[in-house]
């Protein structure tokens, strides 16, 4: 009888654990979303990582959510509201849940636009990373300048967004790095890199610890990793696909519980529409790896028109993945982890301009220190150690759709033949030599030539030209 009692005692005790845990997770979470004169903004998605919803006609709000894993409440700022900042210019559209006040109200208020604003500027960074006082040196003194003086040239709204590795594994610059940024005085949107663990910890998918986990710091400056908001025409997704093991150790790989959260955001988009995908790893890299659930994500994609934006690799790349879907690799900001001021492809230090205008997209690499013009360099014969008798051009942001001409002494003499090597500045470094570029192109001019003109016209019907003398 008395083990009977006991049996019963704990199963009683598991009984209550069991419905206490699962009322956990099923806290209901509220808010509203107002506008600042306080009126409500109905049909606002909300979501907290996992579970989705819209507000009401009064603009509230009630998510069922996990306390235990879940870590923000955000909202897809719609596009006839100005997306929300703070001091330094990076974008709030998210509340941190506190797990000791679930019964708090999560509220969010949005200034509204005089007009849906569909002519738009988007800056592309890919891996500023610094890791000491050097690093931050030059991208103080080189970058941030540059980019002030780019925007000093534009009309209308900018946008910056970072595609990881903000720093080195060094977390303890992300106040330089913010403070640096926030004087351009454009809104600052990231995306999580390898490098922007806590080496300390592995992910949180992994640890299930709401406070030792190596995404913590990046989310008490940026906010959640995987995130969406709309400006003009464009639904803008922001996803971490660096699955971190810990001690700089990690899969390149979205999770299933992601590819989730994607259905779930994208089912409030309008098939049709145009959706940039901001992510640190580019997808053409971790198409090689089934493991990866890039397949997937394409998959998810394919009711849209497509921008991936990635970076990572350190070299510029464009890659058409499908007719919809069309990938830019930018070049690192940092170029080679500030060594020289190119990346690993020749292409020079800089960050990517998109012009936005509705659906129509337009895109060119802004080099450090340079203007939009340069948009390609050029070695005289004997200058690219592989190809002493050719005239060598880096055309970074190629893709299949340039025409790369040359002339020889004002004659056309057709299109420049691609090949694949080593930058010829790269080399020159003294760095690491295991990227080849297809970015390059030559021609063999006659041993009579004295003047070689060469001619890039871009997808865009642009042309640019730059003539030398032999």
């Amino acid at each position: 009888m008395k083990k009977l009692k006991l049996v019963l005692l704990w199963l009683g005790i598991f009984g209550f654990w069991t419905v206490n845990q699962a009322s956990q997770a099923q806290t209901p979470i509220n808010g509203k979303v107002v506008d600042t004169q306080n009126r409500p903004i109905p049909g606002v998605v909300v979501n907290n990582g996992i579970n989705f919803t819209v507000t009401d006609q009064n603009g509230t709000y009630s998510l069922p959510t996990d306390i235990e894993k879940c870590h923000h409440i955000s909202i897809s700022v719609p596009a006839d509201y100005y997306i929300p900042v703070n001091e330094l210019n990076l974008i709030e559209f998210y509340k941190p849940i506190k797990k000791e006040k679930s019964s708090d109200s999560y509220n969010f208020t949005l200034k509204k636009r005089e007009r849906i604003e569909k002519k738009f500027t988007y800056l592309v960074f890919s891996d500023p990373q610094p890791k000491n006082d050097f690093h931050f040196v030059r991208f103080f003194t080189e970058t941030v300048p540059d980019v002030k003086k780019f925007l000093n040239t534009k009309q209308g709204d900018v946008y910056g967004f970072v595609e990881g590795d903000i720093v080195s594994d060094a977390l303890h610059l992300y106040p330089l790095y913010t403070s640096a940024v926030a004087s351009w005085n454009i809104p600052m949107m990231h995306v999580i890199g390898n490098h922007d663990f806590d080496q300390k910890f592995a992910a949180f998918s992994h640890t299930g610890n709401k406070k030792k986990y190596a995404e913590h710091e990046y989310e008490s400056f940026f906010g959640p990793t995987d995130y969406s908001l709309n400006i003009g025409d464009i639904h803008i997704i922001c996803m971490k696909d660096i699955d971190y093991l810990g001690n700089k150790k990690y899969n390149t790989r979205f999770l299933k519980e992601q590819l989730e959260w994607l259905k779930k955001d994208l089912s409030y988009v309008k098939p049709g529409s145009t959706v940039f995908l901001n992510v640190h790893v580019p997808l053409f890299n971790m198409l090689k790896d089934s493991q990866s659930n890039a397949k997937s994500v394409l998959s998810i994609l394919q009711k849209f028109n497509v921008h991936i934006f990635s970076g990572h690799t350190h070299f510029h790349k464009n890659e058409i993945l499908a007719n919809n879907i069309y990938e830019h690799n930018v070049g690192a900001v940092c170029g080679f982890h500030w060594q020289g001021n190119s990346s690993r492809c020749g292409t020079p230090n800089g960050y990517m301009i998109v012009d936005v205008d509705g659906d129509n997209i337009r895109w060119h690499f802004k080099p450090t220190g340079h203007d939009l013009s340069y948009q390609f360099k050029i070695y005289k014969p004997g200058e690219f150690s592989s190809q002493t008798e050719y005239i060598v051009a880096n055309v970074w942001d190629w893709d299949n759709t340039y025409k790369i001409n040359w002339y020889e002494d004002g004659i056309l003499k057709g299109s420049m033949e691609q090949f694949s090597d080593i930058d010829q500045d790269f080399i020159d470094s003294g760095r690491v030599k295991v990227y080849r570029t297809d970015h390059l192109f030559r021609a063999k001019p006659s041993s009579t030539a004295k003047e070689i003109k060469i001619e890039v016209i871009n997808r865009f019907g642009e042309t640019y030209t730059k003539t030398i003398e032999l």
